[in-house]
């Protein structure tokens, strides 16, 4: 099948507009068994939608080491070498995030890095398993210092367990869907109440933490996955294919868009795309996501910048001669992957950089997972005696401009 090309002036304005979530009713429904009912409601639920009648939903130690012997040798290795890299930029990343003191007319001012105390990491089952998920948010959190980080995904896998185990995981659940959402959110017999949940999920369970955002805190809301890959007549049509294939297998819904100022390069990728989806072992589900790809042709590289700034997307590559300057333009995506060599899925899977990221035009407000969504940056004042003085004035000025009485007086009270 051939991806469809249209020309930028032929853009239907929906294709920049931002897709709001459905209401799905049962979800509050399930929310309210959970938070009513605990343990439960988690075991009907998880006996209904993923047919697991489970007596205990806790990953014990004996299933760990059994989940070991029932991975591979070179796949524990690959998740270990994965695991360092994440880990390495993590540490990097929280470098950024560092207590300071400093004086201010006389007044001590300062911030402190605290991290959350329990997390909670979500790990989709769905299609495909995603140990890469765990080590994602697992990870973070670890390096950011959290003490207590719980991981639930649904039907889970042995290469999940031994995900969780590498990175750290204080407990693993076998529980997904909406049913672990809650049991985070509000706690359970066994499921500890979270401070925050994070990690990606199917629209089910984005709408449960839509619902249960304020009673914790969540990280985002993500909805399909998304590529949009920049090239010009360099462009290499065999490896954007193969990216673009690589995104559509995620779902029918995935997002795969090819942005080139070249009717060859374009041309190329739907004869790559052709020939590549032939042997592709996830065929259906990359065709149904493919039929709602689009390549778009520009007069101009410069064009693209304007159209992946407004589009916002959640990967974005660029295979072109002038990447460096591209790179300045562009401000909104959620991760860029910069060359020929840079496959998409590296991100995805083991270069160090995170790979729960925002979508739907959300890149314009928010960044993907990182240390810093497992850390509040608070802040601290001691005023002096010397720099008292000053801060009376202000504070009783401004409070008496905006009517407040009693802030006014507080102020005032300290005054010699």
């Amino acid at each position: 099948m051939k991806i469809k090309i249209v020309k930028k002036n032929e853009l239907k304005e929906n294709f920049f507009e931002f897709t709001e979530m459905e209401e799905i009713n049962v979800v509050k429904d399930i929310l309210l068994d959970v938070k009513k009912s605990g343990d439960s409601a988690v075991r009907k639920y998880t006996k209904n939608f993923d047919g697991l009648d489970l007596s205990n939903f806790e990953i014990s130690k004996k299933e760990i080491k059994e989940a070991y012997e029932k991975v591979d040798d070179e796949t524990i290795v690959a998740i270990k070498k994965a695991a360092a890299n994440i880990e390495a930029f993590a540490k990097k990343q929280m470098q950024c995030f560092k207590d300071f003191t400093c004086e201010i007319n006389a007044n001590k001012l300062g911030q402190k890095v605290i991290p959350l105390q329990k997390v909670g990491v979500y790990a989709p089952g769905g299609l495909y398993p995603y140990p890469s998920s765990v080590l994602m948010g697992v990870i973070p959190a670890k390096v950011a210092g959290v003490k207590d980080i719980i991981v639930c995904s649904p039907k889970i896998s042995a290469e999940a367990i031994v995900s969780a185990d590498i990175s750290g995981a204080s407990k693993i659940f076998n529980i997904g869907g909406v049913q672990a959402i809650g049991a985070m959110a509000y706690g359970t017999e066994t499921v500890c109440k979270v401070d925050k949940i994070v990690g990606p999920g199917n629209k089910y369970v984005t709408a449960a933490k839509k619902e249960v955002f304020g009673v914790v805190g969540i990280d985002f809301l993500a909805g399909p996955s998304e590529v949009m890959v920049i090239a010009d007549d360099s462009g290499d049509s065999k490896l954007i294919a193969a990216d673009l294939l690589a995104q559509a297998e995620h779902s029918p819904d995935a997002i795969a868009v090819l942005v080139t100022n070249s009717i060859d390069v374009a041309n190329g990728v739907n004869e790559e795309v052709e020939k590549q989806l032939l042997d592709l072992k996830t065929k259906e589900v990359a065709s149904q996501a493919l039929e709602n790809a689009l390549i778009i042709l520009v007069d101009d590289i410069n064009e693209a910048i304007e159209i992946a700034n407004k589009k916002a997307p959640e990967h974005l590559e660029l295979q072109t001669k002038c990447n460096e300057e591209l790179m300045k333009k562009l401000v909104n995506y959620g991760s860029l992957f910069i060359g020929k060599n840079t496959a998409e899925v590296f991100g995805d899977y083991c270069s160090g950089t995170n790979h729960v990221l925002p979508t739907n035009g959300s890149a314009k407000y928010c960044a993907g997972l990182s240390v810093k969504d497992f850390v509040k940056i608070v802040t601290f004042q001691e005023i002096t005696e010397e720099g008292k003085e000053e801060m009376i004035d202000i504070a009783a000025k401004l409070a008496g401009v905006e009517g407040l009485d009693a802030h006014k007086k507080a102020a005032l009270a300290r005054k010699k």
